[in-house]
């Protein structure tokens, strides 16, 4: 038995890749990104397997973020009211990667993507955003206007994408900082759970210091 997962005795740099053309204006697709903008979370090491492919880019205008789950036999379930119980992916962004604290700061961000519940008919994706647990501040709320979403279903699956505005990030500044703080959790309720490292007997919800380094290439 493993008593220390093997991916905790990394803290991984992550490239994030420049896309220029986010968000798409005129297209079915919102993002598109390219396979070099995949972010690798290194599952073989702990000997788990990926039912998702997360990819991140970024530009002057904001961050996008791309979900792609397979695998699936039934319909994704979730409620914006219940986001952490949902199918769908929680992303935390640090605008300001301080990763020496254990709690969050008001630049520390938990960013809820849903495959569905929004909508008047709950049929849609959706956009939550909620507090830090432990906080010694809270981040400003993001406006949905802020924030575009898209959610494509698939035979086995869903593809979706996410673009989060500088005016949704408190404290984007890509040239003054280009390294964000960050980490990721997939649910899904067929197919379990999928993090970007360490998973739940880490508390990296609340804990900063346990996140990765997104690092904004130019």
């Amino acid at each position: 038995m493993v008593l220390v997962p093997h991916r905790f005795l990394f803290r991984v740099a992550h490239p994030c890749r420049l896309v220029k053309g986010m968000p798409r204006p005129k297209d079915d697709r919102l993002l598109d990104l390219p396979a070099d903008c995949r972010i690798e979370n290194f599952a073989d090491m702990d000997e788990k397997t990926n039912f998702a492919d997360v990819a991140l880019a970024w530009n002057e205008l904001g961050v996008g973020i791309q979900l792609e789950v397979r695998g699936k036999a039934n319909l994704a379930q979730a409620d914006p009211l219940k986001p952490r119980g949902s199918d769908g992916l929680t992303l935390w962004l640090d605008t300001r990667d301080a990763r020496a604290s254990h709690r969050a700061s008001r630049y520390c961000h938990q960013f809820h993507f849903l495959p569905t519940g929004g909508g008047d008919a709950r049929d849609e994706a959706a956009f939550v955003q909620t507090k830090i647990n432990r906080a010694l501040e809270d981040a400003p709320m993001a406006s949905p206007q802020e924030v575009a979403l898209r959610c494509h279903s698939r035979k086995n699956g869903y593809l979706l994408e996410a673009f989060l505005s500088a005016a949704a990030l408190h404290g984007y500044d890509p040239e003054q900082h280009p390294r964000l703080g960050f980490y990721y959790s997939i649910r899904d309720d067929e197919l379990g759970e999928q993090q970007l490292s360490v998973g739940p007997e880490f508390p990296f919800w609340d804990d900063p210091s346990l996140w990765s380094v997104l690092d904004l290439t130019p």
